[in-house]
């Protein structure tokens, strides 16, 4: 209907068929047509047609009237939607195990750079974010997979490190129960450990304490309760006072970081790729 809506304010302007049909360019039977199909859609004459040239009918006016004013409406859409620079709400997911003070560093200075995005920040287990994404209640879910996933969107390999009380255990023995001090199902980085452990895992699995905060965690290894698991490239900037790393042999607890984008970011999709570009920064230790 836009297109007919047109030939009627081009009509008001020119005055007659012949004229309009030189500007759109097409053949004066062509306008013509338009115009009687949009007073077929419309169910009322626009035109008087016992006029020569035809003039507009009372109705006319004030179809035109409204005409101008949904085209006008549709120019300031396609302005809006053309615009580069992002702005909106930015809905993002970031797993718990993702969620330190250095990654939450680097998230915060690049959404910083994009002064109209309204970043609405969840963290939660992968599997809770995976499913909200999918469900389109996220519009970016960053998040922590297997090592083997081959899948679009990586961003890097995050590690996972031993940790004991210090002067504790030195080696870890994978086919010996030792008590773990860990964060509730479905934690990742429990899920990933179990996975290492083989198919005996969960018997050999001995949850000492089952706590979701980090610095927790690490007071309760800190006093001896268990083994503990935190992200390599933390342990790399400095093991807490009281705690040391433990040898895990061939145990390999590497997890893919992976971010999951709607299809449908538009604008937004600056601000998304600087987020998850941040965060691989900081995976990679290149921050």
């Amino acid at each position: 209907m836009l297109e007919e809506l047109r030939t009627l304010v081009l009509f008001a302007e020119e005055g007659s068929i012949q004229k309009v049909a030189q500007r759109l360019p097409l053949t004066q039977p062509a306008v013509t047509r338009q115009l009687q199909r949009l007073e077929e859609l419309l169910g009322t004459t626009l035109l008087d047609r016992r006029q020569k040239p035809p003039r507009l009918t009372a109705a006319g006016s004030e179809v035109l009237s409204r005409a101008r004013d949904i085209l006008a409406s549709v120019e300031a859409l396609k302005s809006f939607a053309a615009q580069s620079e992002p702005q909106g709400v930015l809905r993002v997911g970031l797993a718990h195990g993702l969620s330190d003070a250095a990654i939450a560093g680097a998230t915060a200075n690049a959404a910083a750079a994009f002064a109209k995005v309204s970043l609405r920040l969840r963290t939660a287990w992968s599997a809770e974010l995976a499913d909200e994404f999918d469900g389109g209640q996220l519009d970016m879910a960053i998040v922590l997979k297997p090592f083997d996933y081959e899948g679009p969107g990586a961003l890097g390999i995050e590690r996972l490190s031993v940790i004991a009380q210090a002067g504790g255990t030195e080696h870890l023995e994978v086919r010996s129960p030792v008590p773990w001090v860990l964060s509730p199902e479905p934690c990742d980085a429990r899920q990933r450990l179990l996975s290492a452990m083989g198919s005996d895992g969960r018997r050999q699995l001995v949850v000492a304490a089952e706590i979701q905060d980090p610095a927790m965690q690490m007071e309760w290894v800190r006093r001896g309760h268990g083994l503990g698991l935190m992200p390599s490239r933390l342990a790399a900037r400095g093991i807490p006072d009281g705690l040391a790393l433990v040898d895990a042999g061939d145990l390999d607890l590497s997890m893919r970081v992976v971010a999951l984008r709607s299809p449908h970011l538009n604008r937004l999709a600056k601000a998304a790729d600087a987020i998850a570009q941040a965060v691989g920064n900081m995976i990679a230790g290149n921050d």
